[in-house]
């Protein structure tokens, strides 16, 4: 197997105490909430408190995620595998205090610590600029609705506008739907199975009359006090022929493969469109701030893109991160940072939710 082989020319550390590592620091860093979780806020609410918030040094706080990847020295892959802590800040030593210093090794184990900003759900918020989409636009009325395009569901209040990703056509036995994240479908588990999805997203100029395509079916349930894996819902489409598998600028998939550390991956996205990543983690417990707080998921894909450019944006939340240049889906796009992009396994999502790739 490719992890196996890229093990093998990697410092001879063992695996097993590098996760069990990690996962140990994870109880330790990410425990569940004491209290029931408070009501949900305005999503643009929400963000603004999150971002503008001084960030506290307390590795409760500013820790947003433990794995085991390559430790980084001055920029450049040393072939050292780590305890990655990835930090929303990282702080001069000068600046800590000894209480909120991370350990520099476990049990003789090499730790990295990596600034990677606040993990949020990468759904476009309603106030978001204006951006110059790559061709084609996915931000358009696509017919058939291509993976890759913008989609969303209609606030019942309503009070704000969001868009997402088509990330792939799926179906069980007798149906086809489109996938995406919960929080692209379903509002974070507030609607109900029935609710209309819109190609192109309500806040990329879809029209509620006449754009419709598809009605939620089934979202896997967030939670707020034990850990989650996936973030993913599907949605029924209206007719067969409103959709299609290929996605925009790269193709159909050609069935799905495992995640591997250094993997070559590729995906295309409402926002951001065609870019090129390499997969830096396969295992990693993050905590990403949604509505209802900081939700915790379990082993997570970890990407940062090629050559120092991002991965993804907001409004990529659904996209199907695929294998380069096999086709193969690997993985499904829910949040991320500035500099590095969350991502559920794809093995995850289709058992969750009892479908295939269609």
């Amino acid at each position: 197997m490719a992890r196996q082989n890229r093990t093998s020319r990697l410092h001879s550390t063992n695996m097993k105490d590098l996760t069990a590592a990690k996962s140990e620091w994870s109880r330790r860093l990410f425990p569940p909430p004491r209290k029931e979780a408070a009501p949900y806020a305005e999503p643009s609410m929400i963000s603004a408190r999150a971002l503008l918030r001084a960030i506290s040094p307390a590795p409760t706080e500013n820790v947003m995620g433990v794995g085991v990847g390559e430790k980084i020295s001055s920029g450049r892959l040393t072939g050292v595998w780590a305890v990655k802590f990835f930090v929303r800040l990282k702080y001069p030593e000068a600046q800590l205090e000894n209480k909120h210093r991370l350990p520099k090794s476990i049990a003789g184990l090499p730790v990295d610590v990596e600034q990677t900003g606040l993990f949020r759900p990468f759904a476009a918020p309603a106030k978001e600029a204006a951006k110059k989409a790559a061709t084609p636009n996915p931000r358009t009325k696509i017919r058939p609705a291509q993976p890759g395009c913008s989609v969303g569901f209609k606030d019942p209040d309503p009070k704000f506008k969001v868009a997402g990703t088509f990330g792939a056509l799926v179906r069980d036995k007798t149906t086809s739907y489109i996938l995406s994240n919960n929080h692209v479908l379903a509002d974070q588990d507030r609607l109900p199975p029935g609710s209309p999805i819109f190609q192109p997203g309500l806040l990329d100029g879809g029209n509620s009359n006449t754009d419709q395509i598809a009605e939620l079916t089934k979202a896997v349930p967030l939670q707020v006090k034990v850990p989650n894996h996936v973030d993913c819902a599907i949605a029924q489409l209206l007719k067969p022929s409103l959709a299609n598998n290929e996605i925009v600028f790269i193709g159909a998939p050609q069935g799905t493969a495992d995640a591997q550390i250094d993997m070559t991956v590729h995906k295309f996205g409402r926002t951001s469109g065609y870019s090129v990543g390499r997969i830096s983690s396969i295992d990693t417990d993050v905590k990403v701030q949604y509505d209802a707080g900081k939700l915790t998921f379990d082993s997570q894909v970890i990407i940062v893109g090629l050559d120092g450019s991002p991965f993804s944006a907001a409004g990529d939340s659904g996209s199907l991160i695929l294998e380069r240049p096999s086709n193969q889906a690997v993985a499904l796009l829910f949040a991320g940072s500035s500099s590095h992009t969350i991502a559920n396994h794809i093995g995850d999502v289709l058992q969750a939710l009892k479908i295939t790739l269609a």
